[in-house]
């Protein structure tokens, strides 16, 4: 497939097949162990990241040629391509690394497509478990897999409209007092700790409503879950109610595909109060 013969619904599949593939490979190194390596940034990285990223991109390279890639490995390796046009991959191979090493289960491999900054199809999965979040324009659907590796069941999701009492997302690792600031805006009637980008599919599937973010995130961390909550009714923005973008370069205050600080929404009309910024 070309760049320019978009055929969203054979994407997407192509996507969930990538995921599928790749998570058989992290569960099979996940059950035998592995070792912990830095990064020049002394994040952790271990072989399932990188060999599941192989996977992914060896899939998407013959699938999809023209398309460019920007992959959490490969760019930390200094690989990145040089121009991306208006419709590039992002690629999260193992997103909560800390969580795999952790073995709470809280991971997930990660594969967006971006267009004109948008991240418009999106695919999620969650090894442990066996859940699969696929977003795109005809909206969001879970997938269970079984333990075989099977499909279990397939159904359409959406978000919630919001309670008088909201349940909000943080991260498991990276929560902030800023984070704590933002949700007394809010009426939380709980906050519950979770890894990885499924912050993002619980407000899609409408088990939560709301996720701040008031620490660091790489495009890759966020896209696809970004997508599958817009496909489900969600919506993600900036400190200045702005929708997120992707395939930010030459930033003059982070690094290539930096996020700022975000809060993501599990419906439109919940209440946009504006958190502290001190």
């Amino acid at each position: 497939m070309t760049s320019a013969a978009f055929d969203e619904a054979l994407l997407l599949q192509e996507l969930e097949l990538a995921a599928l593939e790749a998570g058989r490979e992290i569960m099979r190194i996940y059950a035998a162990g592995c070792a912990v390596l830095a990064k020049a940034d002394q994040s952790p990285v271990t072989e399932a990241d990188q060999a599941a990223e192989r996977l992914i991109l060896q899939r998407l390279r013959a699938f999809a040629p023209d398309i460019p890639i920007i992959a959490e490995e490969e760019m930390a390796a200094g690989l990145s391509p040089q121009e991306l046009g208006s419709r590039f991959f992002l690629v999260d191979p193992l997103d909560g690394t800390k969580e795999f090493i952790g073995r709470n289960g809280d991971f997930t491999v990660n594969i967006a497509l971006i267009e004109n900054g948008v991240p418009v199809l999106g695919v999620v999965y969650a090894p442990v478990g066996g859940r699969l979040y696929l977003g795109g324009s005809s909206g969001a659907v879970k997938v269970l897999i079984d333990d075989e590796g099977q499909e279990h069941s397939r159904a359409s999701i959406h978000v919630r409209q919001a309670p008088a009492r909201l349940i909000a997302v943080a991260s498991r690792s990276h929560n902030t007092p800023e984070t704590d600031a933002c949700l007394k805006n809010y009426s939380i009637e709980t906050c519950v700790s979770v890894g990885s980008s499924l912050k993002f599919c619980l407000l899609a599937e409408g088990q939560a409503d709301l996720y701040p973010r008031f620490s660091r995130t790489m495009e890759w961390d966020t896209a696809a879950g970004d997508a599958v909550l817009r496909a489900s009714g969600g919506l993600s923005t900036t400190l200045d109610g702005k929708p997120m973008l992707y395939g930010k370069r030459g930033q003059a205050d982070d690094c290539d595909f930096a996020n700022g600080f975000f809060i993501a929404r599990g419906c439109a009309s919940l209440d946009k109060a504006q958190p502290p910024h001190g």
